[in-house]
């Protein structure tokens, strides 16, 4: 080792060293660019942020922010600074995970996100599965849109995923459980009710309900219709979640598309509705779940997934096989 060398690494040994706090808070900053957006997406105070960024410039002898009375600005040393940091937090949560993982299996908590056109008809199999069989797992579920999830995947916000496939993002592993059907849901005056082997093109003529823009099942529905031969689908009613829907279509709105694990749940309650069935093959979505590739506890997850897959089985699905 060079006698220069050796003399700049002692120098930084007696420096002080940027805390992880001090490091999360600026990393929040430097995303929001606003202190109050930063401090409540880390769980922070405002005044506890702000302080730990100050106490982070001083650390390192350079300002991190322009600060003005309408908004913060990062300075072109912040900007490089923030990349470094959000690596290191990187590392950090990787070690974390690495650390949990080694532990007993299906012990500690597991952040598992769903959409909303999957959690009220799968959640009650998922829940009894862990509470049956993995008793220590402290499963924490997060309802959100497709986009949200796997933004929520890629950070590390949440650990697996419950959503509909394929999502073709690289990094992320997918462990399909099922096909399901779609149904078609009509009013009860509707020459479509109540019918089995509907064909595709039928599609083209009706007025089909959708969910509102974000919901995976409205591009699903929007799909089919294009394979159906439909060139477009003039969208004039649209509703936040599937129980609205089916309201829309009880009160002779129109038609709609329903997964079947969803039917049972949506249609029993309303006598205004009647259920037509596809012909072969009909309208499908795969259900799978999703995890980090070459997650820490990735081993665990392929477990929990055919320990689904059997749980499954009495819903009306295509349970897949693991390499499907």
């Amino acid at each position: 080792m060079s006698k220069g060398y050796a003399m700049a690494g002692a120098k930084s040994h007696g420096r002080r060293q940027p805390s992880l706090a001090q490091l999360r808070a600026f990393a929040a900053v430097a995303e929001h660019l606003h202190f109050r957006d930063a401090a409540a997406a880390i769980g922070m105070s405002q005044p506890a942020l702000s302080g730990a960024v100050s106490a982070l410039e001083e650390v390192l002898g350079v300002t991190l922010l322009e600060r003005t009375t309408r908004k913060v600005l990062l300075s072109p040393a912040g900007e490089r600074l923030a990349v470094r940091a959000k690596a290191v937090l990187d590392e950090v949560g990787a070690l974390m995970e690495e650390a949990e993982a080694v532990r007993a299996p299906f012990t500690g908590v597991l952040r598992l996100g769903v959409i909303p056109t999957v959690a009220p008809y799968l959640l009650p199999t998922v829940l009894n599965l862990v509470h049956d069989r993995y008793p220590h797992l402290d499963l924490q579920v997060h309802e959100e849109q497709t986009a949200s999830l796997l933004d929520g995947l890629t950070s590390g916000r949440l650990d697996l995923l419950l959503l509909a496939v394929p999502l073709g993002m690289p990094g992320v592993t997918e462990l399909p459980l099922f096909d399901e059907d779609f149904v078609l849901v009509t009013p009860l005056d509707h020459w479509l009710g109540v019918r089995e082997g509907i064909p595709r093109e039928a599609l083209r003529e009706l007025n089909l309900l959708l969910l509102d823009e974000g919901h995976c099942l409205r591009d699903q529905a929007l799909d089919i219709c294009r394979e159906a031969g439909r060139a477009d689908a003039p969208v004039t009613t649209t509703a936040a979640g599937l129980s609205t829907l089916v309201q829309l279509v009880a009160g002779g709105l129109g038609v709609t598309l329903l997964p079947h694990t969803a039917l049972k749940v949506e249609t029993t309650r309303n006598s205004q509705l009647l259920t037509g069935y596809f012909a072969d093959p009909a309208p499908t979505r795969r259900v799978a779940l999703a995890m980090r590739a070459g997650a820490a506890r990735g081993a665990e997850y392929e477990e929990l997934a055919e320990a689904l897959r059997g749980a499954l089985r009495p819903l009306p699905v295509r349970v897949l096989a693991a390499d499907a």
